[in-house]
């Protein structure tokens, strides 16, 4: 049987769940590499979703993770309830960690997310209103050619 061209999911993630670390981008990684995509695509996209879902874990208090896969590219987007990013541009510079220290006590928050989102994506986007949330777009191109020409 034939896969469908594009498919799209979400994961609902829940602020402190340290336990379901993990689970959604574990799970993306199975529906890509189920679909013949390439190693390396398969891991920059797990990589990317599973910063994001440790962001909503360790700040938020809710989030959603969204997922299309279509023939030219893979879209994650996040979109959580959160504190908001009040200096994104110091929060996008790798090492500088807003997290409590007990998250970093736990091995976790060590400012690496964001800049790693934006490394491993071919588009990257985020809006942030502090004391409301973030949201996080990414692409991540399956063919060579797609992005030429934009």
């Amino acid at each position: 049987m034939k896969e469908p061209e594009s498919i799209e999911g979400s994961f609902h993630l829940t602020g402190g769940d340290f336990n379901n670390a993990g689970a959604a981008s574990s799970e993306l990684k199975t529906i890509l590499t189920k679909r013949g995509i390439s190693p390396d695509l398969v891991r920059r996209a797990a990589i990317v979703t599973f910063e994001a879902e440790m962001n909503v874990i360790i700040h938020a208090v809710a989030g959603v993770i969204h997922y299309s896969i279509a023939p030219e590219t893979i879209r994650i987007a996040i979109n959580d309830m959160g504190p908001g990013i009040p200096d994104i541009e110091l929060a996008m510079q790798e090492g500088y960690s807003t997290a409590p220290d007990w998250v970093r006590e736990m091995g976790w928050g060590a400012g690496m997310g964001l800049p790693n989102m934006k490394k491993l994506s071919d588009e990257f986007r985020i809006e942030t209103v502090v004391n409301e949330g973030t949201t996080v777009e990414m692409l991540i191109y399956l063919r060579k050619d797609s992005h030429e020409g934009t």
